[in-house]
């Protein structure tokens, strides 16, 4: 099954570290995001993916292209123009990376490669700057079981501010940092079938809004409830937040 991950926005709201390089290979422990993104996926087994690039998408393309090199150890001999590579790190992968227009929406992206998911029944789609500890092997069992065109991740983000209750100007109860916020958001982990890419319009189209809107109307999208860890990566604070937790040793994401 194949594992479509979208990489090609501008990342605006991480400047600090997206005006030299896209937001996915923006990195967590000394590795980009969308490496661990993809180990996520492939610890269930999902090792086939097609990485829509936008933005500063050569970097990534040029990630790839030199991986043993970035992710092992070397010895480069000047005098005999020779390179040994020592402890490669090899991953059961198939990466295709494909240009899908540096100002492509997100539906369009998806749009765009939909010859590469075609004759699938379902294919898994992400963004190239959230983790989680999603149980990914279950996600796909029911989607398969509900038989509808798509699956969303429903999680609960970890609230970052106290909770004050007011009575005038008055503080009648006080929490600090609760569990959650109360309320499901999508995770961004999908479960699809190649059959919504009908819903799709062209480039102009965000996934999230008119196609995602008309699955809900149909009664074609189901929520795959995930009360474990997740996060994005949408701010510096959350790239600090994520580094501290990989520093840990205990990063709840890896799941490999």
């Amino acid at each position: 099954m194949k594992v479509v991950i979208l990489t090609g926005g501008m990342g605006t709201r991480l400047a600090e570290e997206t005006a030299i390089r896209p937001k996915p290979m923006v990195e967590i422990g000394g590795r980009p995001i969308l490496w661990h993104i993809m180990k996520i996926y492939s610890a269930h087994g999902f090792n086939e993916f097609v990485i829509c690039l936008g933005y500063k998408g050569y970097y990534i393309k040029e990630f790839f292209s030199n991986y043993f090199l970035h992710m092992s150890d070397v010895t480069f001999d000047m005098r005999a123009n020779r390179m040994e590579v020592h402890r490669e790190m090899a991953e059961p992968w198939r990466v295709t990376l494909i240009d899908t227009g540096e100002q492509t929406m997100t539906g369009g992206r998806i749009k765009r490669i939909r010859d590469y998911v075609a004759d699938d029944e379902v294919f898994a789609l992400t963004y190239g700057d959230g983790v989680g500890n999603v149980d990914l092997t279950a996600q796909l069992a029911f989607h398969r079981a509900h038989g509808k065109l798509a699956t969303v991740t429903a999680v609960r983000p970890a609230k970052r501010f106290g909770t004050l209750l007011l009575d005038g100007e008055r503080v009648t109860a006080f929490t600090e940092k609760p569990d959650d916020e109360g309320g499901w958001i999508s995770g961004g982990f999908f479960m699809l079938s190649p059959k919504v890419c009908d819903l799709i319009e062209g480039d102009d189209t965000v996934w999230e809004r008119e196609p995602m809107n008309r699955l809900t109307a149909q009664g074609q999208l189901q929520a795959f409830v995930h009360p474990g860890f997740w996060s994005p990566m949408d701010t510096l604070r959350d790239k600090i937040f994520l580094e501290d937790h990989w520093a840990s040793g205990a990063a709840p994401w890896r799941v490999w």
